[in-house]
């Protein structure tokens, strides 16, 4: 089961004919589906942590979904949205190198209004398709997303409706809900916020975990009877254990001009654009390294489906000429942003288990 199967499975079953689906969802009860994305929650944390979470806990276990490569959340919310895999719809990882930009470097989540976001990600969101087809789509998520270029790549199509509390994201979603053929998608990151911060099973981890809980408990007294809420995430998240500063008391920048993606998985732009030059800097990598990471040229990775099966010229042009993945517990810090990198405990991008692994889990009202 993959991320991108789900949204078109929920899309057909309150009737958009255009959408398959993959996972057996079935005709909708009511008309009425919601999927709670909750950043940053693994499968294994469902797991671990069962005894945290009663409600979730008590949710029908609709197996784990496998997310796309990298394990991060603007590809991850891109895969979603389109069911399409990262080759076709463009979004590589969360900082790229803009094309022919002189070594410009977009952070996909924050932005760059000189990118129009239509033409970085022209593949039609589901909630595009849905709303053309007459089922009310709604988006609920912090008020600072509205509008946001990541939120115009990805998201189009949906009414957005901002909030910043529970009870406000509640209620907004309730009363999207009203109406039938009706789908809600809402989005919370206070996990991810706090494993970045502290660590998966820390003390503030397990506060935001129980909050995700609790917001569950309220969200399906309020729904409308027979409404389905489908949770899953975007990725997992693994604690760091070992630490590299690329460049610093090590040969790892040499012929690198541009670093991007982030510390779990490095887009690497060389100075000099060639195959060849791509396998120096490979050898470099494997001879301080070793097995502590996976490394592909661009050709390579094309050829082994890293991004999907299918890629487009322009995602091949924005593709690292070398792609590092680390491995283990091990982050690649850039040395520019080594501090804020480096104070982070939990990290996800990488291509692990854990990482990679993803709960799909089904409550009805």
């Amino acid at each position: 089961m993959h991320l991108s199967q789900i949204l078109p499975s929920v899309f057909a079953s309150i009737g958009l004919s255009s959408a398959q689906d993959f996972l057996g969802c079935g005709e909708s009860p009511s008309g009425r589906e919601v999927l709670f994305l909750i950043d940053g929650l693994g499968a294994d944390a469902i797991k671990s942590y069962r005894d945290q979470i009663p409600v979730l806990a008590a949710a029908i276990d609709k197996g784990v979904v496998t997310t796309s490569f990298p394990t991060t959340t603007a590809t991850s919310l891109a895969t979603l949205t389109t069911g399409a895999m990262p080759g076709a719809h463009g979004m590589l990882g969360y900082t790229v190198r803009v094309p022919r930009s002189g070594g410009r470097v977009l952070n996909t989540l924050k932005w760059d209004e000189r990118v129009d976001p239509q033409v970085w990600q022209p593949i039609p969101t589901l909630f595009e398709q849905a709303m053309a087809a007459g089922i009310t789509t709604t988006h609920v998520a912090a008020k600072r997303y509205e509008g946001s270029g990541f939120t115009r790549a990805v998201f189009r199509g949906a009414n957005y409706k901002g909030a910043n509390i529970v009870a406000d994201l509640v209620e907004e979603t309730v009363r999207a809900l009203i109406v039938s053929p009706s789908f809600v998608y809402l989005y919370v990151n206070d996990l991810d916020s706090a494993g970045h911060s502290d660590g998966v099973g820390s003390d503030k981890w397990l506060a935001a975990l129980r909050g995700v809980d609790q917001l569950m408990a309220e969200l399906v007294q309020k729904v409308p009877a027979g409404t389905r809420i489908w949770i899953t995430a975007d990725h997992g998240m693994i604690n760091v254990q070992e630490k590299v500063v690329l460049g610093r008391d090590n040969s790892l920048l040499t012929d690198i001009a541009t670093i991007a993606g982030e510390p779990r998985m490095r887009h690497l732009y060389l100075t000099t654009e060639s195959e060849s030059a791509a396998l120096e800097v490979i050898e470099r990598w494997k001879s301080e390294l070793g097995q502590q990471v996976s490394l592909f040229t661009r050709q390579s990775a094309i050829a082994a489906g890293l991004f999907g099966s299918e890629v487009s010229l322009d995602a091949a042009d924005r593709m690292g000429d070398v792609i590092a993945i680390a491995q283990g517990n091990l982050v690649l810090l850039d040395p520019e942003r080594a501090d804020k990198e480096g104070e982070m405990v939990g990290h996800h991008g990488g291509d692990s288990e854990i990482e990679s692994s993803v709960p799909l889990l089904l409550l009805q009202r």
